[in-house]
C-alpha cells in the first residue's frame, strides 16, 4: 500500500504540483500547533522536489511570509534558509539551471511600504513579516557572497539585490523594533544582528547602541510624558519658516527644536529633511550654541532609525557654498566608494564642535561601510578571475589563486591609503590657523567667545582624538602607517596626550629610527621624547637608550649640513629623556659634550676661536650645580650673543647643546 501510494498514486511530481496550491496558514504564529502546510513545503524544499520537477514555490513562500505574526513560528527561519539554498545551489551538477526563483525587488518593497520611514498610505504589513523579509534579503546576499567561487566555477550567478532596494529598507528601524520583541521573535533578533554585523558594520557602531539606550531609556520616557499638545502641532513647514527668520529671531527656532526633543525617534522622521537642509545656516556668525547642540541631539536621535538616509542628506547639505551652486547630490554608493567626500564639507564646520561631531560620526560610519563594500565587491567579481584564465585545469587553479591574492593585497592597500588619508586630514584640522595663533599669542586679550581656542579648537581636537583612538585600537597598522608617513611635529604634544592608544607606537619606533630618511629619524625621536614623558615604562627606557645610541652613531657619519638638520630639532628631546629617566643622565651628557666637541673642532679648523664654548660645556658637565648657582643661563646667552649672530651651522649646534645642558641642569635642580 505504501509503495502504491508513494510511487503510483501520489508521486513526488503530483505532491509538489499540489503543494503549491495548498492555501497558506493565515496569521501564522507559534500559537498554531500541529502539522501545517509549512512543514510539508519545508520537507519538499529540503529534498529539492520543486526544482527537480520545475515547480515554482516562490509565490507560496512570499505569501506565507506576509501572513505571519508574533509569536514567531519556529519553522519560518529554517524554511527561509532552505529556500535560499534552493535558489543558489542547483539540485545537481548536471542541471545547474534547476533552481528556484528569488523573490523580486517589487515584491520585497511592497512589504516595506506603509512603514513610517517611507510615509506611504498603502497596506501596512505586520512587523513580523517585515523582519522576516529583511532576514531573507540579508541571508540571500550573504549566501551569494559565501558561494561566489562555486557559482563562478559553474558559470552561473543569481542576481543580487540592487543598492537602491537596500537604501529603501529601513534596516535600523526594524532592528530597533526587533529588539523590543525579542521574547516573541525567538532567535530572529540575534540572527539579524549577526547578518548586520557582517554586511552592514556601519550600522553596528558601539556609540550608536549606547546612544539608543539613552534615547529609549526611562529618562526619555519621562520627557515624553511632558509632551504638550502644542509640540505635536509643530509641522516641518513651521520649522522651515522659523529657520527662514533665524538671523533675526533665534527664539522661535529654539522653542520648536526644544519641543521636538520630546518626540520619539519615529515621530521625528518627517522633520529630517528640514533639519538637515538648514544645517549650513547654523554656521553663520551669531547662531547660539544651544541651537547647535539641540540640532546635534535631534540628529543623533534620528540616527537611531534612519542612519543611511540621514547621512546622505547631511553630507549633501554640508557641502561648501560653491558646491551647492553646482547641485551635486551624492548617493549612498558614492560615499561608500569614497568616504573622504564627508570631509569635503564647508570649512567652517572644522571650528563648529556640534556639527564636527556629526561629521566625524558619518566619516567613521562610511569608512566601515567602505571596507564591507570592497570585501563584497571582491567576492562578487570573483568570476572575472575565471574568465581571464586559460582552459588548462592546473594552470587555472594556480592563476586564479595568484589573482585572488593580488586583488586582496590591492584592496588592503586601498583601505590603508583611505584610512591614513582620513587621519592626515583630521590631524591637519587640529592645527591652529594663523588667526588662532595670533589670538593665542595675545594671551588675555583674546576673546572668550565662540572663536576662542578653549571653546572651539580645543573641543574639535578632543573629538578628533577620540575618533583616532578608536581607529588605532581597531587597526594598529593604521597608527604605524600614519607615523611612518609623519605629520607636523607641533601636533605631537596633542596626539600623545589626547590619544590613549599612542603607547602602541613604542613597538615600531625602533623600526622608524632605522629608516634611511633623516626626516623620519627626527620625527621618531621627537615622538619618543613625548611618549617617554607620557609613558615612563621600562620599554620606553630601552627605546630611549636606543635613540641615544643612534644619535651618537649618526654624529660620526653625517655631513655638516645633515648634522645641522638632524641635531637642531633632536637635541631638545634629550631634556625629556632625562626628565623621564634620570639614569640616562650620564649617557646624555656624554653625547652632548661629544656633539659640542665635534662641532667646535670643525669650527676650529676654520680659524675660529671657540675655546669659551668648549670650556663652558666641560664646566657644565663636571660641576653642574655650582655652575647653575653662579652662572645662570641668562649670562650664558649674553656671552654667546656674538656667536649667535653667526650663521655657521656648527656654531648654532654648539649653542643648542649649551642650552640643552642648561635645561637639563635646571630641570634636575628645580625638580621640574
Amino acid at each position: 500500500m505504501k509503495t502504491i501510494f508513494t510511487q503510483e498514486i501520489f508521486t513526488e511530481q503530483v505532491v509538489t504540483a499540489h503543494a503549491v496550491r495548498v492555501p497558506v496558514t493565515s496569521t501564522l504564529s507559534a500559537n498554531i500547533t500541529g502539522f501545517l502546510p509549512i512543514h510539508c513545503i519545508y520537507q519538499l524544499l529540503r529534498s529539492r522536489a520543486f526544482t527537480k520537477h520545475k515547480v515554482s514555490i516562490k509565490d507560496w513562500i512570499y505569501t506565507q511570509i506576509c501572513e505571519t505574526t508574533t509569536p514567531l513560528h519556529q519553522q519560518l527561519l529554517p524554511l527561509i534558509d532552505v529556500y535560499i539554498n534552493s535558489i543558489i545551489t542547483p539540485a545537481s551538477k548536471s542541471s545547474p539551471e534547476a533552481t528556484n526563483k528569488p523573490i523580486t525587488e517589487q515584491e520585497i518593497l511592497k512589504v516595506f511600504q506603509g512603514q513610517p520611514v517611507e510615509n506611504s498610505r498603502v497596506k501596512h504589513y505586520t512587523i513580523t513579516a517585515q523582519l522576516l523579509m529583511l532576514y531573507y534579503v540579508l541571508s540571500y546576499e550573504e549566501a551569494l557572497l559565501a558561494n561566489s567561487k562555486s557559482l563562478a566555477a559553474m558559470r552561473r550567478k543569481p542576481r543580487s539585490y540592487s543598492s537602491a532596494l537596500m537604501d529603501q529598507i529601513p534596516i535600523k528601524y526594524l532592528i530597533r523594533q526587533a529588539q523590543g520583541l525579542q521574547q516573541e521573535l525567538g532567535g530572529l533578533h540575534s540572527a539579524l544582528l549577526r547578518l548586520l554585523a557582517t554586511n552592514y558594520p556601519h550600522l553596528c557602531i558601539v556609540d550608536d547602541w549606547i546612544c539608543e539606550e539613552e534615547i529609549t531609556g526611562t529618562d526619555a520616557l519621562l520627557r515624553r510624558m511632558l509632551l504638550t499638545s502644542s509640540a505635536k502641532t509643530h509641522s516641518p513647514k513651521q520649522l522651515q519658516e522659523a529657520y527662514s527668520l533665524l538671523q533675526s529671531n533665534h527664539t522661535q527656532v529654539m522653542q520648536i527644536l526644544e519641543q521636538l526633543t520630546l518626540l520619539s525617534a519615529s515621530d521625528l522622521i518627517p522633520y529630517a529633511e528640514v533639519l538637515t537642509s538648514n544645517m549650513s545656516q547654523l554656521l553663520n556668525v551669531g547662531v547660539p550654541r544651544r541651537i547647535l547642540q539641540t540640532v546635534s541631539k535631534l540628529w543623533m536621535t534620528l540616527n537611531t532609525v534612519m542612519p543611511r538616509r540621514l547621512w546622505v542628506m547631511t553630507v549633501n547639505a554640508l557641502q561648501p557654498s560653491w558646491k551647492l551652486v553646482r547641485k551635486h547630490n551624492y548617493k549612498q554608493n558614492d560615499l561608500m566608494i569614497d568616504p573622504l567626500i564627508v570631509l569635503r564639507c564647508d570649512a567652517r564646520i572644522q571650528r563648529c564642535p556640534p556639527l564636527m561631531d556629526i561629521t566625524l560620526h558619518m566619516l567613521n560610519g562610511y569608512l566601515l561601510a567602505s571596507k564591507a563594500y570592497l570585501n563584497s565587491y571582491l567576492k562578487e567579481t570573483a568570476d572575472q578571475d575565471m574568465k581571464t584564465s586559460p582552459n588548462n585545469a592546473a594552470a587555472l587553479a594556480g592563476q586564479v589563486e595568484t589573482m585572488e591574492v593580488t586583488r586582496e593585497e590591492l584592496k588592503n592597500a586601498l583601505l590603508a591609503a583611505q584610512d591614513s588619508a582620513a587621519v592626515q586630514i583630521l590631524l591637519e584640522i587640529c592645527l591652529p590657523s594663523e588667526e588662532e595663533k595670533d589670538q593665542t599669542s595675545t594671551g588675555s586679550e583674546a576673546p572668550e567667545g565662540e572663536n576662542s581656542l578653549l571653546c572651539n579648537l580645543r573641543e574639535v581636537q578632543c573629538l578628533i582624538c577620540c575618533l583616532l583612538h578608536q581607529m588605532f585600537i581597531a587597526d594598529p597598522n593604521i597608527a604605524k602607517l600614519v607615523h611612518f608617513q609623519g605629520y607636523p611635529c607641533q601636533l605631537l604634544p596633542l596626539t600623545v596626550a589626547g590619544i590613549p592608544s599612542m603607547h602602541i607606537c613604542l613597538d615600531f619606533i625602533p623600526e622608524l629610527i632605522a629608516q634611511p630618511e633623516l626626516e623620519k629619524q627626527i620625527f621618531a625621536i621627537q615622538l619618543l621624547s613625548h611618549l617617554c614623558i607620557q609613558y615612563a615604562l621600562p620599554k620606553s627606557l630601552s627605546v630611549a637608550r636606543l635613540a641615544i645610541n643612534v644619535m651618537g652613531t649618526l654624529l660620526t657619519v653625517l655631513t655638516q649640513a645633515k648634522r645641522f638638520t638632524f641635531f637642531m630639532p633632536t637635541l631638545p628631546c634629550l631634556v625629556s629623556f632625562c626628565q623621564a629617566f634620570p639614569p640616562l643622565y650620564e649617557e646624555i651628557m656624554s653625547l652632548l659634550i661629544q656633539v659640542g666637541q665635534v662641532c667646535a673642532s670643525n669650527v676650529a679648523t676654520q680659524t675660529r676661536d671657540v675655546d669659551p664654548i668648549v670650556t663652558r660645556l666641560q664646566q657644565l658637565k663636571e660641576k653642574p650645580k655650582e655652575i647653575c648657582g653662579t652662572y645662570k643661563s641668562s649670562s650664558l646667552i649674553v656671552v654667546s650673543v656674538k656667536d649667535a649672530e653667526s650663521l655657521d651651522p656648527d656654531v648654532q649646534i654648539c649653542h643648542r647643546v649649551e642650552s640643552t645642558i642648561i635645561d637639563i641642569i635646571n630641570m634636575s635642580v628645580t625638580g621640574i
